[in-house]
Formats: structure tokens, C-alpha cells, sequence
């Protein structure tokens, strides 16, 4: 049986690269795997496909029942494919907090206090005696180079800016020069619609007994997303009213500046001004030094909501 491998949903670059590169290490292993991806390719993971010659993982439509699968980059059932409950989980690896998760049979389950998911399959290659490929190298440093921000996020470890320094040998690219082009790439918000902007990088929470939603830009220029605050927020209600979230923020980053401006809609909205210390004007705040969803602002607003 083919195991079928794939990340969260509203895919980023780490996800995409993660499922590909743990069907990479599967085969190697002798495995039948296959990667797939649960919504569209961003304008940052195209960049680095093309980059590096990989063609995309199929689009999963369905599971069916007593599929095999292997999760990556996520845990949290909400995040991951609808019918999940069809399928046997056999491995998982990740970088989040756990939650919502149990399977009715043991599995092969490692999550790691790092920056990057593709941090963590380095190290698989590597304990498997496995072989790296350039283009592999090149998917794992860019989902490091994604996830961390080119290492100015406070998600960043050594493990991180390590295995970065052995790939980037690997796939034969400048760095800093590569990751500031892959990030800016992803960057431009000109071509997107509103619906768009709030659904490309978005998680849902469950916070106690709140659900949250959390979605993330990432951007060289804040104003040009807050010029369209109207429009933005137009399309988040109707969310909150379809999904009936008790609170959706979306967090613009300053990819730049290591700064963000909140956005912050819903019944619960006060609580990002006690998660962070700060007064909302028109639902808005600037977050000094704040760019991480998960360590950041995640842990930040569930504390305020319990």
C-alpha cells in the first residue's frame, strides 16, 4: 500500500517541502510513498520549487478508508486533511504543540523543539545513512529559511542554523542571497483578493473551549495590506460568522523589521490586547518584535483566553 504523506492545510513552504522530502525518505527506506498537498502552492514555495526543479505534490482530494499516511509540519486534526479519521497515521513529524491527536493503534511519533520541520528530516537522512540530493537540500533549506525568517525568528535554534550551513553546500546556493529572494518572492499582496489574504497562511486553534483562528503574512510592507483594512475585515467577519470562530487575528509580519501589525476580529478580541499588552485602534496594534504564530502568538493568546 502506498503511504500518502502531506502537511496542514493553507500549505507553506515548509509543509510542501516536508511532504515531498519525507516521500524522498520513505523510498530510500523501500517504502511505496507518495507526497500530497491539501490547498494551493504560495508565490514563496513556487519560487522555491522552480528554484530547484521539484514538481509540486498532487492535490489530495480524499482518503480512503485504512489509508496508510505519514503527517508532517502539523498534528491537530482541525489542520489537517477532512477525512483524516479514514486513515491509519503511522508516523507524524513535527515542530508544533500537540493537541487534538490520538490513534487507535501505536506509531512512530517525533516532534522536536525546533524551527523547522525539515530540521528534523535532516537528521533523519543523516541517521539513516541516507543520500541527499541537491534537490532535497535545496527543499529542506528553504522551509528552514521560511519558517525562521532567515533565522530573525525566535523559533530559530542551532539545530536550525546548522542543518541550514550543511545544506546550503548541498544545493549550491548563497543564503542570505537566496533566502532574501525566496522571501520577498512570497511577499507581494498587490495580486491577491482579501478571501486570499486571510485563508493563504491560516490555522485553526481550539483554546480551551474557544476556537481561534490564526492567519499569517508575511510582507516588506505592512501599509499595503493595511490600506485594505475595510476590505479585510468584510472578509474575516463573514468567516467568523460561517465558522463561528470566537476570534480570528491576522498577524502581517515585517519580514524586514521583525515587527507585526495585528488585525483582530470576534467576540474574543479583547484578548489579544491582554496577550500582548496592547490597546486595539480600529481592531489594530502594532506587535514590537513579534513574528512567530507558534511561539509567539499562539501561547500568548491561549494563556489570555484561559
Amino acid at each position: 500500500m502506498t503511504l500518502k504523506i502531506f502537511g496542514h492545510q493553507n500549505p507553506d513552504t515548509d509543509t510542501i517541502s516536508s511532504a515531498l522530502v519525507a516521500s524522498d525518505i520513505e523510498r530510500q527506506l523501500g517504502h511505496d510513498a507518495t507526497a500530497y498537498r491539501l490547498g494551493e502552492i504560495n508565490a514563496e514555495t513556487r519560487y522555491a520549487l522552480d528554484h530547484f526543479k521539484v514538481t509540486e505534490p498532487e492535490l489530495l482530494t480524499s482518503l480512503n478508508s485504512g489509508d496508510q499516511v505519514i503527517l508532517v509540519d502539523h498534528n491537530e486534526k482541525q489542520q489537517s486533511a477532512e477525512d483524516i479519521d479514514q486513515a491509519v497515521v503511522t508516523k507524524v513529524y513535527d515542530h508544533h504543540r500537540i493537541a487534538n491527536f490520538e490513534t487507535e493503534g501505536p506509531l512512530y511519533y517525533r516532534a522536536e523543539p525546533v524551527g523547522c520541520t525539515a530540521t528534523i528530516l535532516n537528521k533523519v537522512y543523516k541517521e539513516n545513512n541516507l543520500t541527499i540530493s541537491k534537490e532535497m537540500a535545496g527543499l529542506m533549506l528553504s522551509a528552514i529559511i521560511s519558517d525562521t525568517l532567515l533565522f530573525k525568528s525566535p523559533t530559530t535554534t542551532e539545530e536550525d542554523i546548522d542543518a541550514a550551513s550543511d545544506l546550503k553546500t548541498i544545493a549550491e546556493v548563497d543564503l542570505e542571497q537566496y533566502g532574501l529572494e525566496m522571501l520577498k518572492a512570497g511577499a507581494s499582496t498587490r495580486d491577491k483578493t482579501a478571501e486570499q489574504l486571510i485563508s493563504g497562511d491560516a490555522k485553526t486553534f481550539d483554546m480551551g473551549e474557544k476556537s481561534v483562528r490564526i492567519a499569517q503574512i508575511n510582507v516588506v510592507d505592512v501599509d499595503e495590506v493595511f490600506n485594505r483594512r475595510e476590505e479585510l475585515e468584510a472578509a474575516i467577519n463573514a468567516e467568523i460568522e460561517a465558522e463561528d470562530y470566537d476570534l480570528f487575528t491576522l498577524i502581517v509580519t515585517d519580514i524586514l523589521n521583525s515587527n507585526s501589525k495585528v488585525l483582530a476580529l470576534g467576540r474574543e478580541f479583547s484578548s489579544v490586547e491582554r496577550a500582548f499588552g496592547v490597546a486595539l485602534d480600529q481592531n489594530t496594534a502594532i506587535l514590537e518584535g513579534v513574528v512567530s504564530r507558534k511561539k509567539q502568538v499562539v501561547p500568548n493568546i491561549t494563556k489570555a483566553l484561559s
